[in-house]
């Protein structure tokens, strides 16, 4: 099956992300050798679909993709990260723009705020050792900070969309959510009672890169 059958399949109508797509799929054949990763060629197809779609900030249903894989969420995840690292591509997602697409500009400086405040009582809560290794460069991060803060201020956000845009999983959006608002309930507003950072494990698994 090729890239603009999945893609149709995949309700992607664009023909630039199609291109992208290829390109990118011919870049991961030169740079490594995907099957020593466990990655399939229909799989690095939708995966490399769905880097596209992200890069030009058009909804891509994963779980659709999931299922055309033929592998499992967490195996998908997993050779989703892996091809986006090795091609040195990854998804960005602007506070600002996410801001004007939702229409929340106000919600800016609230957004900003409180993913410094989760990095710094993050790795304040980590042995000294593993602080150099916390990465919070990827984009579910930034889409869980303005969900939450648009929840705070009682602003409805499509959070399926948030979710696609930042190419994550629901569970991990979750995992993230819940971590964010045990840690910076000050900021947030939604925990109910102050929880010491220390006996937080939240979301530290994936942050903190594994050697």
């Amino acid at each position: 099956m090729d890239i603009s059958e999945i893609s149709k399949k995949l309700g992607l109508s664009d023909i630039k992300i199609v291109r992208k797509a290829e390109e990118l799929r011919r870049l991961s054949n030169i740079q490594f050798d995907s099957s020593v990763i466990g990655v399939g060629e229909t799989c690095k197809a939708v995966i490399c679909l769905e880097i596209a779609a992200n890069r030009m900030q058009v909804m891509f249903d994963r779980q659709s993709a999931i299922r055309l894989s033929g592998m499992s969420e967490k195996a998908y995840n997993r050779s989703f990260n892996v091809m986006q690292n090795g091609l040195g591509v990854k998804t960005k997602l602007d506070v600002r723009e996410l801001a004007i697409q939702f229409g929340c500009v106000r919600l800016i400086p609230f957004v900003q705020k409180g993913l410094l405040l989760y990095k710094k009582r993050f790795i304040e809560a980590l042995p000294a050792s593993r602080r150099a290794s916390a990465d919070f460069t990827r984009p579910v991060f930034t889409a869980v900070a303005f969900y939450l803060c648009a929840k705070n201020h009682k602003l409805k956000v499509d959070k399926l969309k948030l979710i696609e845009l930042c190419g994550t999983s629901e569970a991990e959006f979750t995992n993230v959510s819940t971590s964010m608002k045990d840690l910076c309930f000050d900021t947030f507003g939604i925990s109910k009672e102050k929880k010491d950072p220390k006996t937080i494990k939240g979301h530290r698994g994936n942050i903190v890169s594994r050697g």
